[in-house]
Formats: C-alpha cells, structure tokens, sequence
C-alpha cells in the first residue's frame, strides 16, 4: 500500500516522502515515547496525531482524525543516521483514515438483525448513534419522514407503524457484504404479509447501512416499494 514504498535512499528522496505527512495533515503532534539501543543501533518508539486536510500521497482529505504509534530502527554511522526503518500497522492507520472499513461493522450489523428478528427493540437502538440519519426508500410509505433523525425517531416513525401496515413483518435471506469507507450493504427479503389475513408478498430488499466507531450513523433502504404498496392494500 501507499505507506509500503520502495526504499528511499538520498536526504531529497526522503524529504519528499516525508513532506507527504506535513503537507497532508494538519494539527500534527509528533511525539518521541521512548529512546533505547546499544551501539550503533538504536530504536525509536513514537506517536502520530494529526487531522488529515490534505492531499496525502493522493489520498483526498477525509478531515479525520488520526493517533497511532508506530517503531523506528536507527543505524547509525560517525554519528549520523545512515538507515531508519518505520514499523506502523498500516491497518489501523488506514481505519482511522477511513480508507479501509473496522472489521467489526457486520458484527454489528449481523447483531441488529439478529436482535430484530428476536423483536429485541433496545438492543437495535443501541446499535444506533444518537443522530443516526434513517432513510426508507423512495415511494415506500414510511418515507413521509425521511430523513429520521436519532434512534426515538427510527422507532416510532418507522419499526412502531410496521406493526399497524402489515399482519406480519419477517426479514430473511439476510447476506452481509463488507464495503470500504466503514459501510455495510445487506441483501436480504421481506416476507411480509397483508393485514386481515390477505396475501403474502416477498420482497426483495437492499440496505446501506454506514457506521463510525462502532455505532450505526446512517441507514438507506431500496425496495421493491410496489410490492409493499399492495401489501399495505
């Protein structure tokens, strides 16, 4: 990746790589934890904070914030630095950047369906930030709120009218795909029922659903908004 060049060898080389970081970020700390080594080696423990603002080897800005902590190993030669070489879990640091998604988005996802299906109501809403931005598809009944804002809102505008448009109401087929940019996209269907013992219909459905830290920020529903109309009928 972008953090995993080939070496650079010249004091030019290495002020144009490293110009990437000052150029890149702004609010930058750069703090040196622990110094240690015996004779020519020595090894660098440190920190780096800073908001990313900037262009960052061609990484537009993303105005997250970043904090990771990464090793140095330093050799030197008559007194001056003739190799370093940088340790850094370029993972987290692209996490935190929101290049790359936190591993544990479908956890929490798979948990709110899970918690769903079971009619466990307080364990969804806990998924939830509390400014959470809901969207049901377009043309689809419920979506005389959009955009629902915060969990209280996603609750009676949206799961408390389910219970008063429809006889039965199951999710299914659920298949979780993991996306870049901390997003999760479910497939899955609705078998859903008309009220006063009418038709069964099944519904096919997609969701978008976007997280930070752990918590769900937004949700867009698409649906076959046809299908659900006539079982609203």
């Amino acid at each position: 990746m972008v953090l995993s060049p080939q070496n650079i060898t010249g004091i030019e080389s290495f002020k144009e790589y490293y110009q990437n970081y000052l150029t890149g970020f702004s609010d930058i700390e750069f703090t040196i934890i622990n110094v240690f080594g015996q004779d020519e080696n020595i090894v660098k423990q440190w920190s780096f904070k800073g908001k990313h603002t900037g262009s960052f080897f061609g990484i537009p800005a993303t105005q997250k914030m970043v904090d990771v902590q990464g090793v140095t190993i330093v050799k030197m030669k008559d007194g001056k630095i003739a190799q370093e070489q940088d340790f850094m879990d370029n993972m987290v640091f692209f996490e935190q950047l929101g290049i790359v998604s936190d591993p544990k988005n479908t956890q929490v996802i798979d948990q709110l369906y899970d918690a769903f299906a079971t009619g466990d109501m307080p364990t969804v809403l806990s998924l939830m930030d509390q400014k959470v931005e809901w969207n049901e598809a377009e043309s689809n009944s419920l979506s005389d709120g959009n955009p629902y804002i915060g969990p209280e809102a996603v609750l009676n505008g949206v799961f408390a009218r389910i219970g008063g448009l429809y006889e039965s109401f199951l999710v299914t087929d659920v298949e979780l795909h993991e996306m870049n940019n901390n997003k999760v996209l479910a497939t899955l269907r609705y078998k859903i029922k008309a009220k006063n013992g009418g038709e069964e219909f099944d519904v096919q459905v997609a969701h978008l659903w976007t997280l930070t830290d752990g918590k769900i920020t937004a949700f867009q529903q698409y649906a076959d908004t046809k299908k659900l109309a006539n079982a609203e009928e």
